[in-house]
């Protein structure tokens, strides 16, 4: 089984312990799981990718029955389906998306985590539970020193990046296509997530998306020039 990556040249962990207890309803919840689905991963999922990304995806939390079943982020959901498709589209997958981690995919330049490493109930994670995962978060960006752009999909993600990096709120305002300048950093590039509620609705389309990555393409090859 291919396992997630990340890289190792920082002080610190850029992933919780597997057994990690900063949030004791996540904890709870993730371990309540055990017994009724002794197969699935159920612990902290690792950010996955290429140690060498120039992209970093951020999304929320781990989904109960995609990320925390299957240990890898976003894989085993309809998210996971639309992400892995438009990553391929664009360059940054070798081979083929199949909604488990033992698929033998692997992502090229890019890597992806998300903002609160546990399944939160209901998919709902609270302020305090997101600001206890955020080192994570900060050593994660951190780390990757070809960083150039950042996406973050949803309003929580976006906010959770912008405090990891300790800048302001309100100088850079989540907006759906939106490119942030950030000071001596990457670019920080806004999508709607990629769930399935929002797509059901129409607030995301395979075709907004798919310009969001267009977005993102032209950051990566305008950096490279």
């Amino acid at each position: 089984m291919s396992k997630p990556s990340a890289p190792s040249n920082l002080k610190g962990p850029t992933d919780p312990h597997p057994e990690c207890d900063r949030c004791e309803r996540l904890r709870a919840f993730v371990v309540s799981w055990r017994d009724p689905e002794p197969t699935w991963h159920n612990q902290p999922v690792r950010t996955f990718g290429d140690p060498e990304a120039q992209l970093l995806i951020v999304g929320l939390a781990p989904g109960l029955k995609g990320a925390n079943r299957t240990g890898r982020p976003f894989t085993g959901d309809y998210a996971g389906d639309l992400l892995y498709e438009t990553l391929g589209k664009y360059g940054f997958t070798d081979g083929q998306y199949d909604r488990r981690p033992d698929d033998g995919l692997q992502l090229k330049g890019a890597a992806i985590t998300n903002a609160v490493r546990c399944v939160p109930p209901q998919n709902k994670p609270t302020g305090a539970e997101i600001a206890n995962c955020r080192p994570f978060l900060s050593a994660t960006i951190a780390a990757y020193q070809d960083l150039k752009c950042i996406l973050a999909l949803g309003r929580i993600a976006h906010e959770s990046v912008l405090r990891a990096l300790s800048l302001r709120l309100k100088e850079y305002p989540f907006t759906h296509g939106g490119l942030h300048d950030l000071p001596d950093g990457p670019i920080l590039a806004d999508s709607y997530h990629c769930s399935r509620y929002n797509t059901n609705t129409g607030r995301l389309t395979p075709e907004m998306f798919d310009q969001v990555f267009a977005g993102i393409a032209s950051v990566l090859n305008n950096g490279s020039e």
